[in-house]
């Protein structure tokens, strides 16, 4: 799908009020032609108002027009000024994120957990059922779920709802709320 640009349609624009110059000029024309034979006022008042109604158009067309660039403008900035926003908060979140891994990986290392039980932690984090994190990694289901065992036992916790407690509980509680 284009989408034309404000600017773009200049030619529009100017076609537009070459077409309702030219009909109020061949209005002028016609009247300059009938003065002499004495039209009749209905008529003149007639030629006057297409004539008024014509350039009256061109002018609330310009205006509007001028007034659209200048909502455009406002929106572009506004649109620009979101858009710095989103890419500072995401620089931000990606660098916690990356931080909140690292810090993760820590405490599984501190635990003393294998780098496949790590893996397996991780995955268990991430909501994957047994089965889910041996077909992605190819072992089969009774090794994942020894590995998790290993997990729970080396880290002194009780399931996957501790280890998902453990890491998670206060993360998106706001600052004045933690302990």
């Amino acid at each position: 799908m284009t989408i034309t640009t404000y600017e773009g349609d200049l030619w529009r624009r100017v076609a537009l009020s070459a077409v309702l110059v030219a009909i109020a000029a061949g209005g002028v024309t016609d009247l300059a032609l009938d003065l002499p034979s004495d039209p009749g006022f209905f008529h003149i008042a007639f030629e006057l108002s297409l004539l008024a109604l014509s350039l009256g158009t061109v002018v609330w067309l310009w205006v509007g027009w001028a007034t659209t660039r200048r909502s455009l403008a406002t929106v572009r900035h506004a649109l620009d000024v979101h858009r710095a926003e989103r890419d500072t908060w995401r620089a931000r979140a990606d660098l916690l994120l990356r931080g909140l891994g690292e810090e993760i990986d820590a405490q599984l290392q501190r635990w003393g957990l294998t780098p496949a039980e790590r893996e397996t932690a991780l995955m268990l984090l991430k909501g994957q059922g047994h089965k889910e994190i041996a077909t992605i990694l190819g072992k089969s289901e009774r090794t994942v779920r020894q590995q998790a065992v290993a997990v729970y036992r080396k880290s002194g916790l009780a399931g996957r709802a501790e280890l998902s407690a453990f890491f998670l509980e206060d993360l998106l509680l706001p600052i004045d709320s933690r302990p």
